[in-house]
């Protein structure tokens, strides 16, 4: 039996408060379940009771019950999008190596109320990744009060420069993609749009617009339509196009789903991709490299996102700062079958 100096001191209330930079009397709260503690710092002492393998003795001899995990919320506007499922991944990947856990879930039908943050506070969460929805000055307030740390990926409005978010270099794809058709000597691209709110549409758009304006050529209109990131706008849109007097030769679609319905325009109107009109979209989902034909598309860095998103959070429920608020990974147009140069060029 070994003896009892060769065994591990049991972790001090003092040192676990030194470490998570808090006072004695926080520490000895979270201990005891005292519910006037913010859930970030609550999720801090948690942890690091785990890791020192603290136990609290109780007046009948025995010990508590350990600290359960600590997790944070993943929370999406919706969940059949099939990029979010790339981007769970990445975040859950990036949980599993820092041991947390990972609570998947929906905006809530009223998420400008306080409820949900207390919901969100109440589980003791170390904080929560918010994936594009739109994050308001007073959901701002109501999780600050909370002390419930939020991290935006690809948000759908501008969020307080001082709120961390993880995306893609959405102009620069646009412009690559843009830059792409030129390339193969198209001259009359259309641009299907995103949402109209949504701030990685917007700069989409920008990046299609600053290509064309690079090559000389001055944006028409006419040219460019209306989305929802939805296959139904972008089939709808395609039919306009088609029934110019003057349709495009190429399309650049601001997402693949989108692009995916330009290319059902085009094959119930008897057009050849790309012999007739080339489609470019965004994304490079799952579907993207099995469609007929193959699509040229700007491939997102979902997974990496995800990752970059849960590692911010930990940083900010651990207290510690963060060197950008505002992170861009790098996009990659791949090039595939739906893009070739112009009827008779």
């Amino acid at each position: 039996m070994p003896r009892a100096s060769d065994r591990p001191a049991r972790a001090t209330l003092t040192a676990i408060a030194e470490e998570a930079g808090v006072s004695v009397a926080t520490v000895s709260k979270v201990v005891n379940g005292r519910p006037d503690i913010g859930a970030a710092t609550r999720a801090r002492v948690e942890r690091l009771l785990v890791e020192h393998g603290y136990i609290a003795r109780t007046p009948g001899g025995g010990g508590a019950q350990a600290p359960s995990v600590p997790a944070i919320n993943l929370t999406f506007d919706a969940l059949h999008n099939p990029n979010n499922l790339v981007i769970t991944n990445g975040v859950v990947r990036a949980a599993e190596e820092a041991e947390v856990d990972v609570v998947v879930g929906v905006v809530p039908d009223d998420p400008l109320g306080a409820a949900w943050v207390r919901r969100v506070a109440a589980a003791g969460r170390l904080g929560m990744i918010l994936v594009t929805s739109e994050f308001t000055p007073q959901q701002r307030a109501h999780f600050d009060k909370a002390d419930v740390p939020v991290v935006l990926i690809d948000p759908m409005n501008v969020p307080d420069e001082s709120v961390p978010s993880i995306g893609a270099t959405n102009f620069a794809g646009g412009m690559t993609a843009t830059e792409h058709l030129l390339s193969l000597g198209h001259r009359r691209i259309a641009m299907i749009e995103g949402p109209s709110d949504a701030v990685c549409s917007k700069a989409r758009v920008h990046g299609y617009r600053a290509a064309l304006g690079s090559a000389g050529i001055t944006p028409d209109p006419v040219l460019i339509r209306p989305g929802d990131f939805t296959f139904k706008s972008g089939h709808l849109a395609a039919q306009e196009l088609f029934a110019l007097p003057e349709p495009p030769t190429a399309v650049f679609a601001a997402n693949d789903a989108q692009a995916f319905g330009v290319i059902e325009a085009a094959r119930i109107r008897g057009m050849r991709v790309p012999q007739d009109v080339s489609v470019v979209g965004f994304d490079d989902n799952d579907a993207a490299s099995t469609s007929a034909p193959p699509l040229t598309t700007v491939r997102q860095p979902f997974a990496a996102i995800g990752r970059a998103a849960l590692q911010t959070l930990l940083q900010l429920a651990a207290g510690k700062s963060i060197t950008s608020h505002r992170v861009e990974l790098a996009t990659q147009l791949v090039v595939r079958e739906s893009t070739a140069s112009p009827p008779g060029v």
